[in-house]
């Protein structure tokens, strides 16, 4: 709640104790922004209220509207259309409050609350590069863990790295059976895409092979089994566990060229972690947990010596959490990661930003943790999200017909060059701030376009619409950032300061108390955001605030104004708006341009 919005409850409660001897709490009354096609900032529903005044809601608004009037300067209007007070604020409290938000350095950062929180995201196989699905991964993991700093969070990024397992030995199989040796260095690919081609070259293998077989006439469902390169795989699997040297030293060459193009990748996107966890170091845990679990009672052993969890009173079913044989699962692995990362960082909450076909065993892990008695079971929270399509339909990796990340990052950087070009936004640039604009406008179309949308939505990525300069897009937004730059700079050379304002009687336009209001909330939205892990509220924020700034900018001079006093206003007004609209695309991992 803001400071102007507090003042305009506590006025409308003791006005109601005054007409009506009704005492409310503040925090019931209830206010909402004011409609466009009415006058005022704010709106107080009288229909509740009124069963208690004993009269009709519009009765109950006029005879508010008119105390609130005479009895607070902070109203500086008020009307009542039917059962609704629409208030406006009065100019001296927008400026107050500019004031505060101007001398505030840190405005847009919330107070330290010791709470540490842990967000996982990326994680990928290192059997391909990353792809559109990732980025959307990426870009949300490090859009929360970025707003939850600014929340006052103490974040850890963590990335789980899928090394292990048959997906895995598929490409290295493939690689000794075609690859000849060739490295990222002979072959000038990346590492991730080197290993990515043997994954796609398994497929065609073992897709051969199984139609050899059904030819042969064996049944199809029996020949996927007995390929014999599937079961090479397993075996390479098997010699892996068993520690095989000649297995587990390609096994970490290869994944040493792939985690090289990751990092490059990572580093292309800009995208960051604190922690690394392997799958190859966590695959084993989660045993200990399981004997705890059957010592409590909470577990139990079928005939065959496997254990499992009975949740079918919670709604779910049976999971298995060992095999017959003592190894373990997915749910067992996730189980003592989950026991790690609590022990080595004590994190009250951890978020797993992982796509939503895995809705269920996120669910399974955080009601067996709760089950088991753990003390951040409770914090276990799974940032389920859509997956995203092309136009062209959806994403097979182990087809080749992924969408590859480097390469649609590089098309959107290529894209906004062309777009740029178009529309003449590069005169006076040198070579390298052309390729510096080109990369920060296709990475910020790219990301806003993905984070724009509530997490949970399955979404269309259209690239030519994500790269417009109108409309709720990233370059819009950018270019909104480079024109008041471009303003602040000229004022610079004007020698207009405006770190001493004198404005306290100034008469505001209607865009400038617009503006003000919409600078107010930046603190509530980053509260907002990080308390529903949703960097979509801070898109749809910072797309509000570009607008308004060009509603003010269209309709109210800057540098033809006489009076020196709201000239220096409009240009601190403007460094606010520019400051606040840099902080917001930051939380959302997008870099703004000084000039375009």
């Amino acid at each position: 709640m803001t400071k102007i919005e507090l003042q305009i409850k506590q006025a409308i409660t003791e006005s109601l104790v005054a007409l009506f001897n009704i005492q409310i709490a503040t925090t019931e009354v209830l206010l909402q922004p004011t409609k466009a096609e009415f006058e005022g900032q704010y709106t107080f529903v009288t229909f509740s209220i009124a069963k208690l005044t004993k009269k009709s809601p519009e009765d109950t608004g006029n005879l508010l509207c008119a105390h609130l009037l005479a009895n607070f300067p902070v109203v500086a209007k008020a009307n009542v259309v039917k059962g609704f007070l629409n208030i406006t604020i009065a100019d001296h409290l927008w400026l107050q409050t500019f004031q505060e938000i101007f001398t505030d350095a840190a405005f847009g950062t919330l107070p330290k609350n010791n709470i540490r929180v842990m967000v996982e995201y990326s994680s990928p196989n290192t059997n391909k590069p990353l792809h559109l699905g990732h980025l959307r991964n990426n870009f949300l993991g490090y859009s929360v863990a970025e707003i939850l700093k600014a929340a006052g969070y103490d974040v850890v990024k963590a990335n789980l790295v899928n090394d292990r397992g048959i997906h895995i030995c598929k490409s290295i199989l493939t690689y000794i059976k075609l690859g000849n040796g060739e490295t990222p260095d002979t072959t000038g690919m990346k590492g991730d895409h080197l290993i990515g081609k043997y994954y796609v070259l398994f497929d065609k293998l073992y897709k051969a092979e199984i139609e050899t077989l059904v030819l042969g006439g064996m049944p199809k469902e029996e020949a996927e089994k007995k390929a014999p390169v599937m079961l090479e795989a397993q075996q390479m699997l098997l010699k892996w566990e068993q520690g095989d040297d000649a297995t587990i030293s390609l096994w970490q060459q290869m994944n040493g060229w792939v985690y090289d193009g990751f990092n490059a990748t990572y580093k292309s996107i800009g995208v960051d972690f604190d922690k690394f966890y392997y799958e190859s170091n966590t695959y084993l845990l989660g045993k200990d947990l399981v004997n705890e679990g059957l010592e409590q009672g909470v577990l139990f052993k079928k005939e065959d010596g496997s254990v499992w969890i009975d949740l079918t009173t919670d709604g779910l079913d049976q999971k298995l959490l060992l095999r017959s044989d003592g190894t373990s699962v997915y749910m067992t692995q996730d189980l003592g990661t989950a026991e790690l990362k609590y022990k080595e960082f004590g994190c009250e909450k951890s978020i797993y930003v992982v796509g939503n076909e895995q809705d269920y065993h996120f669910k399974v892990l955080k009601l067996v943790l709760a089950k088991l008695n753990k003390p951040y079971a409770a914090g276990v929270y799974h940032l389920s999200y859509g997956m995203v399509d092309l136009p062209s339909g959806k994403m097979k990796s182990r087809e080749g017909t992924v969408v590859d990340a480097d390469d649609l990052v590089q098309e959107m950087i290529d894209t906004a060059a062309a777009h740029t070009k178009e529309l003449g936004k590069i005169e006076g640039f040198s070579e390298q701030e052309a390729a510096e604009l080109y990369q920060k406008l296709g990475l910020g179309a790219l990301k806003y376009f993905l984070l724009k949308v509530d997490p949970k939505k399955r979404m269309l990525f259209d690239p030519q619409e994500s790269v417009e300069f109108q409309g709720n897009t990233g370059p819009f937004i950018q270019y909104t950032y480079a024109r008041i730059s471009s303003i602040l700079r000229k004022a610079k050379q004007l020698s207009i300061a405006s770190t001493q304002l004198d404005i306290a009687k100034l008469m505001l336009h209607p865009t400038e108390r617009d503006t003000i209001h919409l600078l107010q909330d930046f603190p509530d939205k980053i509260a907002e955001a990080a308390n529903v892990y949703a960097p979509s509220i801070i898109a749809q924020y910072v797309y509000d605030l570009a607008k308004q700034y060009n509603r003010f900018y269209t309709e109210v001079s800057i540098f033809n104004e006489e009076n020196q006093d709201l000239l220096q206003f409009r240009i601190a007004l403007s460094a606010v708006v520019a400051g606040v609209i840099k902080k917001s695309m930051l939380l959302l991992g997008i870099e703004v341009p000084e000039k375009m």
